[in-house]
Formats: C-alpha cells, sequence, structure tokens
C-alpha cells in the first residue's frame, strides 16, 4: 500500500526527483499513492496521445496553460487553461496539442492501479508499437489510429 506523504512537489519537478520521458513528451509524477496517481505533462505543439481507454480508472485533466484538443467517446473538445476534463472509466479519449504553443496540464488518475509500473516501464521507449503492446498489460488500452481521426 502506497501512502500519500505530506509535502510539496514542486512546480518544473517530479516526486522524489523523478520524470519520465515517453516517446518525447515529458511527464513528472505529482502524487502517488494507491488511491490516486497524479502527474504534470509538458506537451509541445504537435505533441499527442492517442485515443485509449482506461477500463478500471476515472481520469481527470487540469489544463494549466495552453490549450488540448481532446477526442473524448468520438468527439472533438477543446480544453484552454483553467478547464477541467472528466473523463469516467470506461470513455475513449486522446489528447492532443494542435496549437502552435506548448502545453502544461496536471493529469490524475483514480485509482492508480498499475500506472507508475506502465511509466516506468514506458520512459525511454522509441517504438510506439511497444508502448501499444506493454501499456495493454497495464489496462491501458489504445484504440486502433483511425479512432484518431
Amino acid at each position: 500500500m502506497t501512502a500519500l506523504e505530506k509535502g510539496i512537489t514542486a512546480n518544473g519537478t517530479g516526486y522524489g526527483g523523478k520524470s519520465w520521458n515517453i516517446l518525447g513528451q515529458l511527464y513528472f509524477p505529482k502524487a502517488i499513492t494507491d488511491s490516486t496517481f497524479a502527474f504534470e505533462t509538458n506537451s509541445e505543439p504537435g505533441q499527442f496521445v492517442p485515443v485509449h481507454i482506461h477500463p478500471t480508472q476515472d481520469e481527470f485533466i487540469l489544463v494549466q496553460e495552453g490549450v488540448l484538443d481532446l477526442k473524448l467517446d468520438g468527439q472533438w473538445v477543446k480544453a484552454k487553461a483553467g478547464d477541467l476534463v472528466r473523463m469516467p472509466r470506461g470513455i475513449p479519449h486522446g489528447y492532443f496539442n494542435k496549437s502552435d504553443k506548448p502545453c502544461r496540464a496536471l493529469f490524475w488518475v483514480s485509482p492508480m492501479q498499475k500506472l507508475e509500473a506502465l511509466f516506468n516501464q514506458l520512459h525511454n521507449l522509441t517504438d510506439p508499437a511497444e508502448v501499444v503492446r506493454i501499456s495493454a498489460l497495464h489496462e491501458v488500452d489504445f484504440l486502433p489510429p483511425e479512432a484518431n481521426d
């Protein structure tokens, strides 16, 4: 059981000094417990995470700066700084930085399930097919590429 520790995870850093590079996108864990996994993303223009499903977790995104285009349950929506995106478990979703500026967002997923282990295994991988394969072993199921259209 992972208990929540009191304290502050400073801006621009990850909990315990940790960060992940997943297919060129930077992730910083902010809080890790059995009940919640929170992380910050810094998406450069053109970066994205394709449409996928978390069958056992609810997920939220708080956009902190910039704009994200999201494919949420088959519909395109935009989230801008200050907006909170709610994604119940089982709902297909993906996010895309289609703007010409970076986007920073805080994500949290509840419960954590296997996400920390997944991010640890995906760190510094460069093969998207391998990322998809490993993700499926950790309860994150990517949809076929046409789901991103």
